[in-house]
């Protein structure tokens, strides 16, 4: 019998496709350590920067304590001015020399890399309440825009493949605390086969697809796993339940989460966020694969207390050697 430890690499490939690792993988602040090495183009496209102006036009602002902004400034407030708004080049050699060699430098790391997001993006340049209104109005304008974001990813996709890359991820927040921000009928007609187009291009590059979306999203979740999504990480999961994602959907994609970020973790007590360390391991992944935890690597912002983020990376840890 072979006792050899599994590579961060293949653990983690064999938690999405349920293969059963040799213990939970996990995505964790020092000093508890991760199996993931995370990267991006520099500059990125889809920066999202505290304060400033990012490379599509749009005006960023500090919103706090927070490291992240918010846009004050839409770079395309009238269709009339398509045409003057400033495309990135994703293939642009600039974004890729410093990740030149990252597969020696990362060594068995799985290498999570970072793309463009479908939905976050629209509403950065075109503002959320006109993006909403397009979805009715200017469906056809509105579709062209997120084929640009299509591409850019699927040449991205070309690009971390080469460079040894094992997963791709980007952040759609698609949901309110109770419902998604669309209706569901309009998500599949504009987003899910454009979404589709993405998660093949990756699996036809030998890469997995994550998608970081927070919020009510239980409508579209069966949706994204049909296409090919084989990881969803969610901070949040109390808004939905524990039980009712486990049963609707465990077993069929890969849970990539903390402790709920607003809930326990900003109320619970030690021992509440310990508990909940359980119910999830206990939940969401199955014998052979399904859940990896992870932390929230924005605690100031989301008002997390150092001793909670360590009663729970601890519990996880300690977990992992019960499954």
């Amino acid at each position: 019998m072979n006792n050899t430890p599994m590579t961060s690499r293949e653990r983690v490939a064999r938690t999405l496709r349920f293969e059963t690792p040799d213990r939970l993988p996990h995505d964790f602040p020092e000093p508890y350590g991760t199996d993931f090495a995370w990267i991006n183009m520099s500059p990125s496209p889809d920066i999202r920067p505290s304060s400033g102006i990012d490379e599509w036009g749009a005006v960023w602002e500090n919103i706090g304590v927070s490291i992240l902004g918010e846009v004050k400034e839409y770079p395309l407030k009238d269709w009339r001015d398509i045409d003057q708004l400033v495309i990135p080049d994703v293939n642009a050699p600039h974004r890729w020399a410093e990740l030149e060699g990252i597969r020696e430098r990362t060594g068995d790391k799985f290498i999570l890399a970072s793309g463009v997001s479908m939905y976050e993006r629209l509403h950065f340049i075109r503002g959320l309440t006109n993006m909403w209104m397009d979805i009715h109005d200017a469906p056809e304008q509105l579709g062209a825009l997120i084929d640009v974001l299509v591409q850019q990813n699927v040449d991205a996709i070309k690009r971390y493949a080469a460079l040894g890359a094992d997963g791709l991820i980007f952040a759609d927040d698609w949901g309110l605390q109770n419902q998604l921000m669309i209706s569901p009928s309009k998500w599949r007609e504009l987003w899910k086969p454009r979404y589709e187009r993405v998660f093949r291009a990756a699996h036809d590059a030998g890469m997995f697809n994550f998608l970081h979306s927070c919020g009510y999203i239980v409508d579209i979740l069966d949706d994204l796993i049909e296409i090919g999504l084989d990881a969803i990480h969610m901070d949040q999961q109390e808004n939905m339940g524990l039980e009712l994602l486990s049963r609707r959907f465990g077993g069929r994609i890969t849970f990539y989460a903390p402790v709920d970020i607003q809930k326990t973790m900003i109320y619970g007590s030690l021992d509440d966020v310990r508990a909940y360390c359980r119910q999830m391991v206990s939940l969401l992944g199955r014998p052979g694969g399904g859940f990896i935890p992870r932390w929230y690597t924005d605690p100031a912002g989301a008002g997390h207390q150092r001793e909670k983020i360590n009663a729970m990376c601890e519990e996880f840890l300690r977990l992992e050697k019960t499954v």
